[in-house]
């Protein structure tokens, strides 16, 4: 079995698409940066990483038989032997996760590129363990709360994640609002359209807002997205943390 020491992880817990997963250069100060004494390093399919980096399915079970028990995080001037824990590369990319005992990917990292490098070259250098998925991919289906990763191509960590406060605030407007507050906040998106968003149903102004509003962020999305989440106490919450400042 081929390992790593003194591995630095910044874990993102809970998500289910790699576009979450932030990538070295999107770290930040205030990120919880922990330290991987021991990790083992494994090789994948392309297909098995995508399931690993964009997905909350169980892993395989030869895969976690043969990671566990293997890695361990230093916590203070201690080792602690974690379950589940591994670096995967198919070659191309690398991803380090916790199950935290569980089987699914739970926790997930990227690392620094110079640890990113000395995977590769461990590839090189070793026979490592080699992994395949035994079954097949099913198409995943984005919506609102878990959007397509088209949505989110090219912008910032900043902005992945007030898009994410933004569909989640149409998600309650599309679920609860009645006709008049939908098309009030479809002209706010788009006052020149005041006129024909008038003769619209509701279906049809959330079919054409979605379509409008998903693709890249622009300061028409940041107001769109700041005048929804005023009033609203745990949407303002994700604001304050991510936007540094209060709702005004």
């Amino acid at each position: 079995m081929v390992q790593m020491r003194d591995v630095w992880v910044n874990w993102f817990e809970g998500e289910e698409n790699g576009y979450n997963v932030c990538h070295f250069f999107e770290w930040r100060s205030e990120d919880r940066v922990e330290v991987l004494d021991q990790v083992i390093v494994i090789r994948v399919s392309d297909v098995l990483f995508h399931f690993i980096e964009n997905d909350l399915a169980d892993l395989p079970d030869y895969l976690l038989k043969t990671v566990h028990n293997q890695s361990y995080l230093r916590k203070n001037m201690t080792r602690v032997q974690l379950d589940y824990c591994f670096i995967a590369t198919d070659g191309q990319r690398v991803i380090a996760v916790d199950t935290m005992g569980y089987k699914t990917p739970i926790r997930k990292s990227r690392l620094s590129p110079r640890q990113e490098q000395l995977v590769f070259e461990l590839l090189e250098q070793n026979e490592l363990e080699y992994f395949e998925l035994e079954m097949d991919l099913e198409q995943k289906e984005y919506h609102l709360l878990s959007p397509d990763p088209l949505d989110m191509q090219g912008l910032t960590r900043k902005e992945r994640q007030l898009k994410q406060i933004l569909y989640m605030a149409l998600d309650q407007l599309f679920t609860s609002g009645e006709d008049a507050e939908m098309k009030y906040w479809y002209t706010e998106w788009a006052p020149d359209q005041y006129s024909s968003i008038q003769m619209m149903s509701k279906e049809e102004v959330t079919d054409k807002l979605y379509d409008e509003i998903k693709w890249g962020w622009t300061e028409k999305h940041h107001q769109l997205c700041q005048s929804l989440v005023k009033g609203q106490a745990f949407f303002e919450k994700l604001w304050d943390l991510e936007h540094g400042e209060g709702v005004k």
